[in-house]
């Protein structure tokens, strides 16, 4: 069996995205006042945070891979996570 590259691997999740709650919130004044971005962008392995222009943090929850990691990086009160309802959220298909 072949493993693959990381992003191949990582294609091959499949994500039910809830249309109604999203599981990231990010508060755009505390993330501006903190410098959240640059941290977000850095550390997320699936990408999922960008800047905007205007500076506001955008989030593709869709490609979460429920890790975590912005979650124990971000400055207090910049982001609030919390897992998707169930039946929502990534199905990984590797491992």
């Amino acid at each position: 069996m072949e493993i693959g590259t990381v992003p191949e691997r990582l294609a091959r999740n499949h994500y039910d995205l809830d249309e109604e709650e999203s599981h990231i919130e990010v508060d755009q004044e505390v993330a501006r006042r903190t410098g959240a971005a640059k941290i977000l962008i850095a550390v997320c392995p699936a990408h999922v945070y960008s800047q905007a222009p205007d500076g506001t943090i955008a989030v593709e929850a869709a490609a979460c891979l429920e890790c975590g990691t912005c979650l124990a990086v971000a400055p207090p009160g910049s982001l609030r996570w919390h897992y998707p309802r169930g039946g929502f959220g990534v199905a990984f298909r590797e491992g």
